[in-house]
Order: structure tokens, then C-alpha cells, then sequence
């Protein structure tokens, strides 16, 4: 696990500091700076919190303070916070340490700060806003819940290490930009959206994608047989798509080197036309 980066603690603020280590997982999902603004400390300890298998008052978990409510600072042992972000429409929530699963899950707007890992999840279905996240992520970043058809439509998510398997599942729109390597299956299903990966990938990429583009900096991948080699290319709309990039992300990724790929069209197995491309 990344230990929290220094100067992760910000500054001003409603501040969540969990107050003991936690045995069991909590669920921080309701706790937003819009459902949180204009209530006191004492209001918000009264809230509801699943802690476990039981509910308890948010105080039991956090000391508050509160302060300025366009931004909510969990602080402390946060490994073992869940949905933090979950359905975020705007603000700033800042996790100065490693955070729980499906962190973002649903968000439609606003910033989510992890200043060190996240959990499975991160980012589910999400819709709008930018997740960024200092360490590395778990499996199924930006995929659908269980049973669900649609995965990312929009936003950006950013993680600075490694990410798990199944990245950018079922992905229709948005950014991906992951600076490390990931693991089997990414962007597998994808119908749009772009998936950037630094330094790699797992097994079958781009397994069942329809449409959308996944760039792979660096790094072996092993392509399905299902994907039709189509040369080098010097693309146009990459000057574009990195002009969109953060530029320590652009820098990392390649982009101001070169922008000549090969590209590999599929998956042919589903009649898709996305596109897998790799730096000449």
C-alpha cells in the first residue's frame, strides 16, 4: 500500500479524522459537501453511518470539525472507507491516505483526491468529474456493479501507479489515463471513451470492444488474435488528445516524443471497430 504522499493534508474544509483504526469497513456514501453544508460538527456526528453490519451516528467513527463546505477532508486510518464520493454532482473530497472500494462510484461532477491507493471499483459507472488518484487502484476501475450494462460515461480518472484487471469494463465515454500497467481484460466490452496505459498490460486487451481508443505507451501486451494489424500511423487527433491530458500525464505517457503508433483494429470477434494503438 502507498503511504499518503507528503503534503497530503489539506487545508480548510469540513474534515472526517477517523477517530480509532477500524476492524470493520464503514460506508461513507450520503457524506457529500452538499448534503454536508450549512450543518454544524454536532449535526453531522448525528448522522447515520453502516459501520459493520450496524448503523451508527457518524461520530462514532469521525471527530469533525467543520469548515469551509465545498471541500471534505478524510483523514486518519481511511483504508477501510467505502463510497467515498459516491454520486459526487460537485465540490472537492480530499482522502489524505489510502482509501476503500468503490470510491467515486456513480460521480457526475466535482474532484475526488486520493493521495494514496483505492480499493476495487474506483470510479464505477461514473459519469462526469475527475478522480485522481496518487498510488494504485484495484480491479474493475470505472466497471459496472454486478449485473449492471453500462460502465464510465464520462469524466476523467487519473492514477498515478498500477492498476488491477478489468479496467474501464463496458467504458462508453471519458478518460482513462493510468501512468502504470494494469492487468488482464482492460477495456474489455468498450463501446467509446479513451483508455491510457504507461507501462503495460495483462492478457487480452480490448477483449469484446466495440468501439473507442486504448493507447499502450509501453510495455509487452498480448493481443488477441482477433485485432487486424494495420501499420504505422501518424494520427492527427493525438496532438489533440494530448493537448486534453494533464501535462505531467502527456509527459509520462510519450506524447511530447512522438506521435507515430501502430494500430490494431477489432475486436473482429463482435464486429468491433475500436482501435489499439502503440508508440512506433
Amino acid at each position: 500500500m502507498k503511504r499518503p504522499s507528503p503534503g497530503a493534508r489539506a487545508t480548510g474544509g469540513i474534515r472526517l479524522t477517523v477517530r480509532v483504526p477500524l476492524r470493520q469497513r464503514a460506508d461513507c456514501v450520503g457524506l457529500l459537501p452538499s448534503t454536508l453544508a450549512g450543518l454544524s460538527a454536532a449535526q453531522i456526528a448525528k448522522l447515520p453511518l453502516l459501520w459493520g453490519h450496524v448503523r451508527v451516528p457518524a461520530g462514532e467513527v469521525f471527530d469533525i470539525s467543520a469548515g469551509d463546505p465545498s471541500t471534505l477532508v478524510f483523514e486518519g486510518d481511511t483504508a477501510k472507507l467505502d463510497r467515498v464520493g459516491a454520486g459526487l454532482a460537485g465540490g472537492r473530497i480530499v482522502v489524505t491516505g489510502n482509501c476503500g472500494a468503490w470510491a467515486g462510484a456513480g460521480m457526475r461532477g466535482g474532484m475526488i483526491e486520493i493521495h494514496g491507493d483505492a480499493d476495487h471499483h474506483a470510479g464505477s459507472a461514473m459519469a462526469g468529474g475527475e478522480l485522481s488518484i496518487a498510488g494504485s487502484a484495484g480491479d474493475f476501475i470505472a466497471a459496472p456493479a454486478t449485473g449492471e450494462l453500462r460502465g464510465m460515461r464520462g469524466g476523467r480518472i487519473v492514477v498515478d501507479g498500477d492498476a488491477g484487471d478489468r479496467v474501464g469494463e463496458r467504458m462508453r465515454r471519458g478518460q482513462i489515463i493510468v501512468h502504470g500497467a494494469v492487468g488482464s481484460y482492460a477495456g474489455v466490452q468498450m463501446s467509446g471513451g479513451t483508455l491510457l496505459v504507461g507501462t503495460g498490460t495483462g492478457a487480452a486487451p480490448g477483449y469484446g470492444m466495440r468501439r473507442g481508443t486504448m493507447l499502450l505507451a509501453r510495455g509487452p501486451a498480448e493481443l488477441l488474435p482477433t485485432f487486424a494489424d494495420c501499420g504505422e500511423h501518424t494520427l492527427g487527433f493525438l496532438e489533440l488528445l494530448r493537448r486534453d491530458l494533464p501535462p505531467r500525464s502527456a509527459e509520462r505517457l510519450g506524447f511530447k516524443a512522438r506521435l507515430r503508433v501502430r494500430r490494431w483494429l477489432g475486436d473482429a470477434a463482435v464486429a468491433g471497430v475500436g482501435e489499439l494503438l502503440r508508440w512506433t
